[in-house]
């Protein structure tokens, strides 16, 4: 009789996974601990010097001892205990160290830039900033041993590549950006108002400290972007912020600052219903709003074009609807002026006043959609067919279809409340809303019938496929293209296939680390390195950091 057994593979167990979030939050937390009670003493020491007592606050003089002395060393027992398992693959290649890790860089640089930033401002009008400077300091030391670890040591994460770099540019653009439009609205404000200085501060002191948020916001944003090699991250997070804060936040702030300087312009133009000083009031801070944003868009736009297409797309369709929202809130404020001008007008209100609000947010949101969106232009089927371009349709046809229900129903409610209640001025209560209402039933009417073309289109090509696309040209006198770079190479291969039309064989590194993060050339820069580069046989070699090096080889004899 023969006997068979066989045995069920073993479940992986999750005590390994619970292990790991359980340490890493609790050191993360340590960590934090401690760093806000070496910076408490720190700063009572400076206070010491200066001539201030120490013991004032004996609660919190024994909460910083606590957090400190006690926390301290537990905190480097476990990062101990840590350090130690790190030697297991296993644990290297966790989610969980690397998100501890990006987690805490991140942490610390905007903790420490923000803590110096604002000792550095104070620093400018003479005032008191210990407490920030000594905060600032040890969460730059925290910063400067995790990125240590994170981008130097042999045991930095496999996981999230690039994050902390596309964190940290991402807020060190927002602070130069603030910093830098705060600067330049003082200065903008005193050249147009023009009045003596009055006693006190010298007027360009809160200049001064924007410009030190700007500069420090500024080099913040160049140490990740450039030389934490941010700029050529590929991951989806990457994208996001890219899309997200270069493209909309930058757009958003150059509209919204052209719209008010174009409405300032067109007041002073034909509408001198307010002092001259209230008129252009706000015209420093659209000034500077529309320079700055303009600068971060028009870079951001730069960017992205050399990125694949999906997110070229999403860049598109963000400044597309950016654009779409002013057009049609400008559409609106139009329409709802000039019922204005058909009714009794309330004291002290102009329709002139919102005739030329909505004009100037017309004249600015309806070229940019117009440029963006291609009204006029005949679409590639593909670009028809594309999954973003449809959601992009759907998702502003149903927010404007919302918006005009909710809108309708309060144009019914006023006329009903407004004939019960034998109120005369209908027209006055049902204005703004009726502006409101044509706006967005113009809106959801265009996307709607874009929507039903473009699945007639794409139905029909279903039906009729289209023809393939022509191969793609041969490089002159490249046969074949070696690439040589670490793990991860297969988009490369492919571009490189699809750029070259050569016979691509990869070669994988094995001089790197193997838990060194991945940074991808960008299709951009393999098209740069390959400019005018001919042979029969080509080796692209990529380096951990991204860079190229190409080099025409022949067999020896």
């Amino acid at each position: 009789m023969t006997v068979t057994s066989s045995t069920a593979p073993a479940r992986a167990s999750a005590a390994p996974l619970v292990r790991r979030i359980v340490v890493y939050t609790i050191l993360f937390v340590l960590v934090v601990l401690v760093a806000s009670g070496l910076g408490d003493l720190l700063n009572r020491l400076a206070d010491l010097a200066t001539g201030t007592t120490l013991v004032g606050d004996t609660g919190g003089l024994a909460v910083s001892l606590t957090f400190t002395l006690i926390g301290g060393p537990l905190a480097g027992i476990l990062g101990w205990f840590a350090w130690r398992r790190l030697a297991d693959p296993a644990e290297l290649n966790s989610l969980a160290w690397a998100l501890y890790l990006v987690g805490m860089v991140t942490v610390a640089v905007v903790v420490a830039g923000t803590a110096l930033l604002t000792a550095g401002a104070a620093a400018v009008t003479g005032d008191e900033f210990t407490a920030e400077a000594t905060t600032g300091l040890v969460w730059a030391g925290v910063w400067a041993g995790h990125r240590f670890v994170l981008r130097r040591s042999s045991r930095r994460p496999t996981r999230l590549p690039g994050t902390a770099a596309v964190l940290g540019g991402t807020f060190g653009l927002v602070l130069g950006t603030g910093g830098a439009v705060t600067a330049l609205t003082i200065v903008l404000d005193r050249a147009l108002d023009g009045a003596p200085a009055l006693a006190g501060d010298p007027w360009w002191f809160p200049a001064v400290q924007g410009l030190v948020w700007a500069v420090g916001g500024g080099l913040i944003w160049w140490w990740h972007w450039w030389h934490e090699n941010g700029r050529h991250t590929s991951t989806p997070l990457a994208a996001v912020a890219l899309v997200g804060v270069g493209i909309l936040g930058g757009a958003l702030l150059a509209l919204a600052g052209t719209g008010t300087t174009l409405f300032v312009l067109l007041r002073l133009a034909v509408d001198r219903s307010e002092p001259l000083a209230a008129l252009i009031d706000p015209l420093g801070l659209a000034v500077a709003a529309a320079l700055v944003g303009g600068l971060v868009w028009v870079y951001h736009r730069g960017v992205v074009r050399l990125r694949p297409g999906p997110v070229r797309e999403a860049a598109s369709l963000v400044t597309s609807g950016i654009a779409l929202v002013a057009t049609a809130t400008g559409i609106g404020v139009i329409v709802n002026a000039l019922l204005a001008a058909l009714t009794t007008p309330l004291a002290a209100s102009d329709p002139r006043t919102l005739l030329l609000g909505g004009i100037s947010s017309v004249l600015v949101g309806g070229p940019l959609w117009w440029v963006t969106w291609r009204p006029g232009t005949a679409l590639d089927p593909r670009r028809r067919r594309s999954p973003g371009r449809g959601v992009y349709l759907v998702v502003v046809f149903g927010i404007s279809a919302v918006v005009a229900l909710i809108t309708l129903l309060v144009i019914g409610f006023r006329l009903f409340d407004s004939v019960l209640g034998g109120d005369a001025g209908l027209l006055d209560r049902i204005r703004a809303p009726l502006g409101l209402l044509v706006a967005t039933g113009l809106v959801a009417g265009y996307h709607f019938s874009v929507w039903r073309g473009d699945r007639a289109a794409a139905a029909g090509s279903a039906a009729a496929p289209l023809p393939a696309p022509p191969a793609p040209a041969v490089r002159p006198g490249i046969a074949e293209l070696i690439l040589i770079m670490g793990p991860g190479a297969e988009p490369v291969v492919a571009h490189l296939r699809e750029l070259t039309g050569a016979r691509v064989s990869y070669w994988q590194r094995t001089d790197a680390a193997p838990s060194a993060p991945v940074t991808l050339p960008t299709p951009g820069q393999v098209v740069e390195a390959l400019a005018g580069v001919s042979g029969e046989r080509v080796v692209l070699v990529v380096g951990a950091d991204g860079a190229l090096t190409v080099l025409p080889v022949t067999a020896g004899s």
